[in-house]
């Protein structure tokens, strides 16, 4: 084994490089410039033989979010692709980057950005991209691989935290500024005019006043260069500016929060609506003029009520946490189908493109983190998309004297919703949960109150129904960590409790299970 492996390959975050670029008392640097070029260069070999081209003939467009590491990381990606020609696409989005791969006036033939998305502030990471979207989690596995080679012979084993990469450089860096903002944002506005059709076609959204949340990440320029220029007033927006400190909130529509930051903001400025981004603006949620939260079960719904007006006989594609009250409604309020899946925004993802390759019509794989593709938008996750999509909908129905709220007004919710994080204390962590979760089928069975939920992707799921409580239990592995996520929804306040009382003997058995 090559002394290299272990300080590439615990990088891998599913189809993500993920690492500390500020070490801190807590934790130590796993991702320096010098790895980030062994790692660029990779790409590159991986790139020639998927393309066919020569290193010297691709072109890669290269991005990054507000963090602020994020210019060491470049200055390596660029040592790394020094073969190559690059284009610097400066402070951008994610879904951007992808879009570089797509847009004629790019001609990019892949696209990496550099974002941890959320995570804290001294944490980083790499997303690849090609015209086909992101890459797999086995792809980047290979290019891992190809880096742990490339260290071998180019690497300073007396060094192995930097990973020295002086010797990888060919020749004089070439690397040109692109403006791919500029591009991104007149596709998004070009695309809120034709969906709006306007009688003041260049200004759409004239009279609508929406306020962003962007928590100090990428996405600011959703307000400033996409939504005022069509006329709306943005006035009352915050946290616009990026800071790689994240000084307000975390950047992160799941965190409640920010959340409460966003909902302020709406009600403080009295706009019709607002928007919050992650940190690199590939997960979105909104907030309605009257406070309500948009987000998790009730985003889905709502994007799910658009898509059914034009494609009714699509399947909704989720993770696998969703609520019986959100699959009810697509069903039964919106005639849709409904698909639980695994949790990860990319088997989501992969699970509607598998869909439509297989016959069956798939418009939205959406993750209840706010992670949501369309079919129409190449599968791209993309929070301004997602903001997009909802904002021309209210335009649209204003026309008509219409509310958007109208569209999710039959969603019900749960009395109560929650998640339990169980450790599992032990290296063989994967083997033992796959233990517990074989036994706790089997515990679930016994008792007559409980049906095991068939089909299932991930996980024992199961519904629980009798004159004390009404609810369902998913009991899943982690897709990296050694945890047991549990997550819990009852139609009674609560019902958790006394599920949980019910499910404690079984709990008890396994020691190596501790409660977070």
């Amino acid at each position: 084994m090559s002394v290299f492996n272990h300080y590439f390959l615990r990088l891998q975050n599913g189809n993500d490089v993920r690492g500390v670029a500020i070490a801190t008392d807590d934790e130590p640097k796993t991702l320096s410039p010098g790895i980030a070029a062994f790692i660029c260069r990779a790409f590159v070999t991986f790139l020639e033989k998927e393309s066919g081209k020569s290193a010297s003939d691709l072109r890669i467009g290269i991005g990054h979010d507000s963090r602020i590491s994020a210019g060491d990381i470049l200055a390596g990606c660029k040592r790394g692709l020094s073969v190559s020609q690059v284009f610097d696409c400066g402070l951008i989005s994610t879904p951007a980057m992808f879009q570089s791969t797509v847009l004629p006036e790019c001609h990019f033939d892949a696209a990496i950005m550099i974002t941890a998305s959320h995570l804290p502030f001294n944490r980083n990471g790499l997303k690849f991209f090609t015209k086909d979207g992101a890459l797999s989690h086995d792809e980047l596995t290979d290019i891992l691989n190809i880096a742990i080679q490339l260290a071998e012979s180019f690497g300073d084993e007396d060094d192995l935290e930097i990973v020295s990469d002086k010797r990888l450089q060919i020749g004089q860096i070439y690397s040109k500024p692109f403006d791919l903002v500029s591009l991104y944002c007149e596709h998004m506005k070009n695309l809120i005019k034709t969906a709006v059709q306007a009688e003041d076609y260049d200004k759409p959204l004239k009279n609508m006043h929406i306020v962003e949340d962007a928590g100090n990440g990428a996405a600011g320029f959703f307000a400033t260069r996409i939504l005022e220029p069509l006329g709306a007033d943005i006035s009352g927006s915050q946290y616009l500016e990026p800071d790689g400190t994240f000084p307000n909130h975390v950047p992160n529509p799941e965190n409640s929060v920010a959340m409460d930051a966003a909902k302020a903001m709406t009600l403080r400025a009295k706009a019709d609506l607002g928007v919050i981004f992650d940190c690199d603006g590939d997960r979105g949620a909104v907030v309605f003029d009257d406070g309500t939260e948009v987000n998790r079960n009730t985003l889905i719904a709502l994007l799910s009520a658009i898509v059914a007006e034009n494609h009714p006989d699509s399947t909704i594609v989720t993770d696998s946490v969703t609520s019986d009250e959100l699959s009810l409604f697509l069903e039964n309020e919106l005639h849709l189908t409904h698909l639980r899946f695994k949790r990860g925004y990319k088997n989501v993802i992969d699970k509607g493109i598998a869909l439509n390759q297989s016959g069956k019509n798939c418009e939205l794989a959406i993750e209840t983190s706010g992670h949501g593709a369309f079919k129409e938008n190449h599968f791209s996750d993309d929070g301004a998309y997602i903001a997009m999509k909802i904002i021309c909908k209210m335009a649209q129905l204003r026309k008509d004297h219409k509310n958007i709220k109208d569209l999710i007004a039959n969603l019900k919710h749960p009395a109560e919703s929650r998640e339990f994080r169980y450790k599992i204390n032990t290296d063989n962590f994967k083997e033992y949960g796959l233990k517990v979760l074989e036994d706790f089928k089997s515990f679930i069975k016994r008792d007559p109150r409980c049906h095991v939920v068939e089909p299932n992707y991930e996980g024992v799921r199961f519904s629980v129904s009798d004159e004390r409580v009404i609810g369902w239990v998913l009991l899943r592995m982690s897709l990296h960590d050694p945890v047991m996520p549990m997550n819990i929804e009852s139609k009674h306040s609560g019902g958790i409790d006394i599920i949980m009382q019910r499910l404690q003997p079984f709990f008890d058995r396994y020691k190596l299970l501790v409660l977070q």
